[in-house]
């Protein structure tokens, strides 16, 4: 089994955002993490899907959420 963590870095990257905001989003719990003492990482698989899931959210207008 070979699974890969991502770094708070290629998260941001990957998503074309921020460090900050990517580390916002670890913390909040929208995309999953994995600690390994004090590192913090996000397995490929994990966030695939939160991409996936977003980017169904933004296929039905009436999913939106108002904050």
């Amino acid at each position: 089994m070979e699974t890969r963590l991502l770094k708070s870095e290629e998260v941001a990257e990957i998503l074309k955002v921020s460090k900050a905001h990517a580390y916002v989003l670890m913390k909040r719990g929208e995309i999953p993490t994995v600690r390994i003492g004090k590192i913090v990482r996000v397995r490929l698989e994990d966030l695939e899907r939160y991409i996936n899931e977003k980017a169904a959210q933004n296929e039905n207008p009436f999913s939106l959420r108002v904050r």
